[in-house]
């Protein structure tokens, strides 16, 4: 009994040592802990909008026509889009989108008018600007659901019809319900924020735990205990020490990125405590040995940062949150198991976004606990040598 009281006695005073190093550090302090309680809500704070709305464009109106203004005031007075400019040629116009003014360009063709007169099919052209997909979007579904509409009215005109019943029945003899799921709001923030979220855990992780380590390396110290600790504690305690200090900490971290931010926002949470804390356990414990055991490469404080800033985007885009995973070549998709963000992402959008249960994220569980045990026993093997190092 005593030897166990002491054993948990020395591994709490790992603990308290590797928590006291790190909060002495500025750089380690500020990346641990005031970017994860900053970063979610700048993020949250921008896609808080969801979607877009008054997307300037710029219209070229060749018809003059009163059928060609009603397009425009229609196009006008939608939520999503607003006539910023009427430009006399398409050349005028496109200038406007290279200076960005506007975002898309409406062109009207001079026989418009002419051409629903005649009972023919009259075209509207519609530019967008391809490097910003949200705007694309919010122009060409308004320019097309104006065009519906109006088609409509055209149709119900020419059918003669007695009865309002009759007119639904030539417009629209099928109709087609849209219902949202999931993303309710269609928004681009429910879309894209909970992987992110997710991934800032890991990559915040990677940021304080590299810098501490690499503090040890640039200062020749290799282990981050001093001698007497290491002699008195073992491999076994000051590995628990340590992982029970992150552990403790990020999980404090985890619960405001991922249970209080989106919550603040109002974004879709449809997570149960429960399933959180069986989720978010292996994933911290695979995050903590797997940062440590990539402190092994960090010489210097400052590298870690850039290896940060370099994988962010990689990462984001192999867990198949922002870009389909069965269109991810297949030996990028073994790469990515590598990394406990895949699963991670995986696991929290299911549950979070998609209504699951524990049960349906089995599979990214087995994945983040076969990456604890395997980072673990690498991260056993950079203390050791740690601890080694300092001996010689």
């Amino acid at each position: 009994m005593n030897k166990i009281t002491t054993f948990w006695e020395d591994t709490a005073k790992v603990w308290l040592h590797e928590m006291r190093d790190m909060f002495k550090d500025e750089g380690a302090l500020l990346f641990v802990i005031l970017l994860p309680l900053a970063y979610p809500l700048l993020y949250s704070w921008i896609y808080n909008n969801e979607v877009v709305r008054e997307v300037p464009v710029a219209v070229v109106d060749n018809s003059h026509s009163q059928t060609s203004r009603e397009f425009v005031r229609h196009v006008d007075a939608s939520p999503d889009v607003r006539v910023a400019a009427w430009s006399n040629n398409l050349e005028e116009a496109s200038r406007l989108v290279a200076r960005q003014e506007v975002y898309g360009i409406i062109l009207l063709p001079e026989d418009f008018d002419r051409q629903l007169g005649r009972m023919q099919q009259a075209h509207v052209s519609v530019y967008c600007n391809m490097g910003l997909m949200l705007t694309y979007k919010a122009i060409f579904q308004t320019c097309s659901a104006v065009a519906a509409d109006m088609n409509s009215h055209i149709q119900i005109a020419l059918s003669g019809n007695p009865t309002t019943r009759e007119d639904q029945l030539t417009t629209h003899p099928m109709q087609v319900s849209d219902v949202p799921i999931f993303n309710n709001t269609g928004g681009y923030g429910n879309f894209i924020l909970p992987g992110v979220l997710v991934l800032i855990i890991q990559q915040v992780m990677l940021l304080g735990i590299g810098i501490a380590y690499g503090t040890s390396y640039e200062k020749r110290r290799f282990s981050r205990l001093t001698p007497m600790y290491e002699r008195r504690f073992g491999l076994a305690r000051i590995m628990i020490g340590r992982t029970m200090g992150f552990f403790v900490l990020f999980l404090l971290i985890a619960a405001w990125v991922l249970l209080a931010v989106p919550r603040m926002f109002h974004f879709v949470q449809m997570l149960h405590f429960s399933d959180f804390l069986l989720f978010v356990v292996p994933y911290l414990l695979a995050c903590v040995f797997f940062a440590t055991t990539f402190s092994f490469f960090i010489r210097q404080r400052e590298n870690v940062m850039l290896l940060v800033v370099f994988t962010s985007v990689p990462f984001l885009f192999m867990s198949g949150v922002s870009w389909p995973k069965s269109n991810i070549p297949e030996v990028w998709q073994w790469v990515s198991w590598l990394f406990p963000s895949t699963f991670g992402i995986q696991g929290f959008i299911k549950m979070n976004t998609l209504g699951g249960v524990f049960g349906d994220i089995i599979p990214e569980i087995k994945g983040l606990w076969i990456q604890t045990v395997i980072y673990g026993v690498f991260a056993t093997l950079v203390t050791r040598w740690q601890v080694k190092k300092r001996e010689k």
